[in-house]
């Protein structure tokens, strides 16, 4: 199940870096083979304690496997083990790092912007709003109930006002609601979700742009998740709408440790405004005083960061550019076109109340039963079954109004479904198909 053969590329690859270091007085570092080797087999058969997370028949959550070349490059520099956070502690992984950035830039439409890779969506995501807050203080942060927890926790935690806008039937921001709450006038910043954790829904940008001219707020589009999918070929026509319009909004975060295919942690945070940089600005008598260049620490909230990470990424871009005629966009186009045969076998299944058709690569749906709390334990059931045949999928609880005309066959004793949830993130998947299938047939059968 786990690709070997690129790693004997590391030997070779160490050896072309070490001549970078010529002349130096030889030294070795202290250890004993036999013990290293012990403890490491060790990790190993600790770590088989796992789901499979790199098998295609793992389609849970949303873990994706980095691709080969990111391993690689990634392990590579672990013997410089670069910190980005200033030019003297890693000078080649900082320029590899914006010159990555500003592909990511490049790929939503913006030659000039501001930005950064961090540990991950969460940090990115703190940093874009801290940066509303500065520049629309003491006013509200609005987001769909169906963003992530995260932005609410974020907005405790730098001490602005947050609220829940509803959403509509498809996970979507509801456009009525948000209005309702824009009309008391004191909202600074709507978060747009380009791809929700549990559905994949993406929200209506294009009228939320329409809103901004009105309201006069600042949009951030959350697109941690979805964000690659700007470069994907077959997206239905709303949609794309949304993602045409990412180059307006005034902040973007994307993960590329989930479709960027990377390791964790690496995310993104991109401002459209270069002179937002003005709120990061500090004095360090100890850090920026080996170049006259930005140092990324200096447009960061983080400090020490893994130039590792940089590293990783720059080096699948260079192995798979960010163009929508390349392989890796090619590659996310069949995610979704894997999460629609996906769909269409649900949907011609009478077993099977499906949502709404998927936005991305996101399928979720739920066993027909004479109630609300009947589908949600027989759901669970079949989790559980498939996971015994080696389906992994995951469970997500959802609003009962996300299935239309439910209530005309299901008793609403709850307000939720408890649904099953696939994420065909994978290049493999679209092949694998017909395989999570039929054993998802199986597990229902045994159900």
């Amino acid at each position: 199940m786990l690709e070997k053969e690129s790693f004997k590329l590391v030997v070779e690859a160490i050896e072309q870096l070490e001549m970078g270091f010529q002349g130096l007085p030889e030294f070795n570092s202290s250890f004993e083979l036999d013990n290293l080797r012990n403890v490491l087999l060790e990790v190993a058969t600790r770590m088989q304690d796992n789901f499979p997370y790199p098998h295609p028949l793992y389609v849970g959550q949303m873990l994706k496997p980095p691709h080969p070349i990111a391993r690689l490059a990634y392990t590579l520099s672990l013997w410089i083990n670069p910190n980005n956070h200033a030019l003297d502690g890693g000078r080649a992984s900082t320029i590899m790092e914006k010159e990555a950035v500003n592909e990511i830039a490049q790929m939503f439409g913006w030659k000039i912007h501001l930005g950064h890779l961090c540990g991950g969506g969460t940090m990115a995501n703190l940093e874009a709003l801290w940066v509303a807050g500065k520049v629309k203080p003491g006013l509200k942060i609005v987001a769909s109930q169906q963003s992530h927890y995260t932005h609410e926790r974020i907005c405790s935690v730098l001490g602005i006002p947050f609220v829940a806008v509803k959403s509509d039937r498809q996970g979507r921001m509801n456009l009525d609601a948000l209005k309702t709450l824009l009309a008391a006038g004191d909202i600074g910043t709507v978060v747009v979700t380009m791809g929700t954790t549990a559905t994949g829904s993406v929200d209506p940008l294009p009228e939320i742009l329409e809103l901004q001219s009105q309201y006069n707020f600042r949009i951030h589009a959350d697109a941690a998740y979805g964000g690659y999918f700007t470069l994907a070929n077959n997206l239905d026509t709303k949609t794309r709408a949304a993602f045409d319009c990412l180059k307006a909004v005034d902040s973007i975060v994307i993960d590329p440790h989930k479709h960027g295919l990377q390791p964790y942690g690496c995310g993104c945070v991109i401002f459209q405004d270069p002179k937002v940089g003005s709120f990061y600005k500090h004095e360090c008598p100890f850090t920026y005083f080996t170049s006259d260049e930005l140092h990324l620490g200096e447009i960061s909230l983080e400090c020490s960061r893994p130039g590792a990470s940089a590293v990783a990424l720059w080096a699948t871009q260079r192995l798979l550019p960010y163009t929508k005629e390349g392989q890796f966009a090619t590659e996310l186009s069949k995610s979704r076109k894997a999460a629609l045969t996906l769909f269409e076998k649900i949907q011609g299944d009478d077993r099977f109340l499906i949502a709404f058709p998927p936005e991305l690569d996101i399928v979720v749906w739920t066993p027909r039963a004479t109630s609300a709390s009947a589908a949600s334990e027989i759901a669970k059931k079949i989790f559980a079954s498939s996971a015994q045949k080696n389906l992994h999928l995951a469970i997500a609880n959802l609003p009962v109004e996300f299935f239309i005309n439910i209530g005309a066959e299901m008793k609403l004793d709850q307000d939720y479904l408890t649904c099953l949830r696939s994420c065909l993130m994978k290049p493999e998947h679209f092949d694998w198909v017909d395989d999570i299938w039929q054993l998802l047939q199986h597990a229902t059968d045994q159900v």
